[in-house]
């Protein structure tokens, strides 16, 4: 299953990343609130540095609505 994980960072920064894997955004989901989140992406590892809260979108986020 994929879909859309958005993961909030200090100062009212936010990353969203769509095509994610569900595996990936647990990966996640058990490191936040540590100082480096890790997970896998595309064979590489990726640093997000400190997230928290991690959320899920099962589906595409529809940008035209105003998201």
């Amino acid at each position: 299953m994929k879909g859309t994980a958005i993961l909030y960072h200090d100062e009212n920064k936010v990353t969203i990343l769509e095509n994610v894997e569900h595996s990936v955004f647990e990966e996640m989901k058990d490191q936040c609130g540590d100082r480096h989140c890790h997970c896998h992406i595309e064979n590489k590892v990726i640093d997000f540095g400190a997230v928290s809260p991690v959320l899920w979108h099962e589906d595409e986020v529809d940008w035209d609505y105003g998201y």
